[in-house]
């Protein structure tokens, strides 16, 4: 995927009603479709949800343009690219009426966003309709042959997630930036788990291929699974992992501004809350979709107002 930017942009402030308009927008965006981020983001100060509902608006779009099923993926990766160099064009000066650019611009600005790892996250999405593996016997590719291959798409669609947060959120130490990435991974994670089965549906495992061997299973089984049972010893091997990371996020909330812990502490305990209900259901993400309750997501906001208010 190519880029228009490779040096540090210039960057050209829109009007205030411009940015109030296009702050909306991804508010809405995020409000309507970041199912467990929106909680988070409703803890912290106005400036820093601003933003980071610009971010995750900038990602929905990302994974909308790789998702579109109608399109062939050569498609969508033209898409994709057009999508980065408006972004990119938008940094360096020219006028957009895209208020997702508008509003991420004046994020990327505020906060010193790296301009890297915004393009990461479209480079992650990307990943999703590139080439894969060879097809297993029922003809279903997998993607990632081992867990080290599976971090880089990790890295890209979630740790780098975590590092544009607390730049967000605010942090003075370097350490916080290596905890950010683990606690990334942990939230990819629960999200590989969860969605096993959709993911399969659409042509993507993300489950790597040497623990589908481990643990006799097949990609191509993922689709038509009923039966959690064979596939449970792999899923919560996947879940033991994902516990080892979030141990990172626990430690990284001293790193981030005080105004900001209570919106990481929200995220996490929905997430770690998440993975739990699906370990103490057998694994079983085969039927129904496993998720919190909206009363349930609340009761955790409400705490997370608390400890802000504290």
């Amino acid at each position: 995927m190519s880029t228009v930017l490779r040096q540090m942009p210039t960057y050209a402030a829109p009007s205030a009603s411009q940015l109030a308009m296009a702050y909306s927008v991804c508010r809405g965006i995020t409000q309507k479709r970041a199912k467990n981020f929106y909680y988070a983001f409703l803890v912290l100060p106005r400036h820093k949800r601003q933003a980071l509902c610009a971010v995750y608006a900038f990602m929905r779009r990302c994974d909308d343009l790789t998702d579109d099923v109608s399109l062939p993926q050569t498609e969508r990766r033209q898409k994709l690219s057009e999508w980065l160099n408006a972004f990119h064009r938008t940094l360096a000066g020219d006028l957009t009426d895209d208020p997702i650019l508008l509003a991420l611009t004046d994020a990327q600005h505020r906060f010193n966003i790296q301009i890297g790892w915004l393009d990461q996250l479209a480079y992650g999405t990307e990943m999703d309709v590139m080439p894969s593996g060879a097809p297993d016997a029922g003809g279903l590719a997998v993607s990632y042959r081992t867990f080290e291959d599976l971090r880089l798409y990790c890295y890209r669609v979630a740790s780098v997630v975590g590092l544009v947060c607390i730049r967000i959120f605010g942090y003075r130490d370097p350490a916080a930036e290596s905890l950010a990435e683990r606690c990334g991974l942990a939230f990819q994670l629960t999200n590989i788990i969860r969605d096993v089965k959709e993911d399969a549906a659409m042509g993507r495992v993300y489950l790597p291929g040497e623990d589908l061997v481990r643990f006799g299973v097949s990609a191509s089984q993922l689709v038509s699974a009923t039966d959690p049972t064979p596939f449970r010893p792999l899923l919560a091997m996947e879940a033991e992992r994902a516990r080892e990371y979030y141990k990172a996020g626990e430690d990284l909330i001293p790193y981030i501004d005080e105004d900001s812990r209570p919106a990481l502490w929200v995220l996490l305990t929905i997430y770690e809350r998440l993975l739990e209900r699906i370990a103490s259901r057998g694994f079983d993400v085969f039927h129904n979709k496993i998720s919190l309750s909206t009363r349930e997501k609340l009761v955790i906001l409400g705490k997370g107002f608390v400890k802000r208010l504290a």
